[in-house]
């Protein structure tokens, strides 16, 4: 006779077998107070040494209901209990806020908590029940066959959801079994909250009219649509014609092939590229992106919430680019010292002493410069370069054009100049003013660009 396993040892088996956790290191568990965040916090704390993982409990005060205050106190008496530090935040978000708006708050300040303590993982207690809610929710919104694949496992930047194959009912249980001390959150039953609705109205409903096989069906629709997303992200490298670049939260394709493709194919692989990326892109907004790589080069369009996407010469670029890169990249650097460094927008320039060379290339990403009195700073109008061994002036406009650096990266590229004269364009032109002796003690400036485009343009 085979006695059923425990749902710790159910739990530690499906960990392992999805290699959910692949590397050791610090797991930011969120817990909100609930019996599902409560057992799964109890769950890793069981299985923390075979996964070699250090935990930390983290806890947000939405600052929507009343009562979060004491609900806090009580997620930091538990982590006080499992000996586990514990991080919590207030963020006073009001009584309007809505669950999307409230999710959306709730990661960034993870994603920054994570950043902060430099966590490899950040976990959630989504599960099966969450799973199914969101498949019909999504099939009712008329979601993409991606969209209905729900919740994945994992997620970028370390997301990991390990409870999807386990019920509320297997959490509920094992937090009572344990006596866990739980939250019951009234807003999980209030219909005004489209998901408590769906939760405790409209699944109900359904399951009396089709029958216990509701729940396994919608799992299944699930899965089918997992795999068709799957697919599809196989065959990005399965195209080279598209050209494919991936660096962080931007991607890069050829726009020939884009613009050439059927329509519903561009369609398909621009989405699938764009999740790569960490874009969720909709058909509308990727059958836009089609007509826009069929325009000129140079032109752009705006995707929300910081991305644009930009023909940039033979590519169809689509990059996110937030406040502070912005206003960084606007900043002029003026050396401190002999020796030094500096960030600026997505370039570092570093700076020593060194003898100048008998040659100093034209092009290249390191240069010699005689002297101080140098600083970088961003392109302005009407600015000119006179190239070594070139005669007269080149608009420094159309050196980034000839480039290829896109348009919505020249405002930003960097410039190093003496006064009004530019000395250097780094990785494009080396002017003929500012050059020190041959062996002449001198000014090294090196430069390195942090994103791809260095390597598109063939530099």
């Amino acid at each position: 006779m085979t006695t059923e396993r425990s749902l710790p040892q159910r739990f530690l088996a499906h960990v392992k077998a999805a290699r959910l956790f692949r590397d050791a290191g610090e797991a930011i568990v969120a817990v909100s107070g609930g019996p599902d965040s409560v057992a799964l916090l109890d769950l890793l704390y069981g299985a923390r040494k075979d996964l070699k993982l250090n935990l930390v409990v983290a806890h947000v005060d939405h600052g929507i209901h009343a009562g979060a205050q004491a609900v806090g106190q009580a997620v930091g008496k538990l982590a006080t209990h499992y000996g586990l530090p514990c991080e919590t935040t207030a963020l006073h978000l009001g009584s309007d806020t809505t669950e999307t708006e409230a999710r959306r708050a709730r990661y960034a300040w993870l994603r920054a908590l994570q950043q902060r303590r430099g966590a490899k993982y950040i976990v959630t207690a989504h599960h099966q029940d969450d799973q199914i809610e969101t498949v019909l929710l999504r099939t009712l919104r008329g979601s993409a066959p991606a969209g209905l694949a729900g919740i994945a496992r994992r997620g970028r930047g370390g997301l990991v959801r390990p409870l999807l194959p386990f019920t509320r009912r297997d959490l509920v249980e094992h937090a009572t079994a344990r006596g866990l001390p739980v939250h019951d959150d009234p807003a999980n039953r209030d219909p005004r909250h489209l998901r408590s609705w769906v939760r405790a109205t409209l699944l109900p409903l359904l399951g009396e009219r089709l029958g216990s096989t509701l729940r396994g069906d919608l799992l299944a629709l699930g899965r089918h649509a997992a795999r068709d997303r799957a697919a599809w992200d196989r065959v990005l490298d399965l195209t080279p014609d598209l050209g494919l670049v991936v660096q962080g939260e931007s991607f890069a394709v050829a726009r020939a092939s884009v613009g050439g493709y059927d329509n519903a194919l561009s369609v398909a692989l621009l989405r699938a590229a764009a999740r790569r990326a960490g874009l969720v892109l909709g058909p509308t907004r990727a059958r836009r992106l089609v007509t826009l790589a069929r325009g000129q080069s140079g032109r752009r369009l705006s995707l929300g919430d910081g991305w644009l996407a930009e023909v940039a010469f033979d590519q169809l670029r689509v990059s996110r680019r937030t406040a502070t890169e912005i206003g960084c990249a606007l900043e002029s650097v003026w050396p401190s010292g002999a020796v030094g460094s500096a960030r600026f927008g997505g370039f570092e320039i570093t700076w020593s002493q060194a003898p100048a060379p008998d040659r100093i290339e034209r092009s290249a990403w390191t240069t010699w410069v005689d002297g101080a009195g140098w600083e970088v700073r961003q392109p302005k109008p009407g600015d000119a370069v006179v190239p070594i061994g070139g005669v007269g002036h080149r608009a420094l406009r159309r050196l980034l054009m000839e480039a290829r650096v896109p348009r919505s990266e020249r405002s930003r590229y960097p410039v190093v100049s003496r006064g009004e004269t530019i000395l250097w364009v780094p990785g494009i032109c080396r002017s003929g003013e500012g050059l020190p002796e041959p062996g002449t003690q001198a000014v090294r400036l090196d430069v390195t660009e942090f994103d791809s485009a260095q390597a598109d343009r063939g530099t």
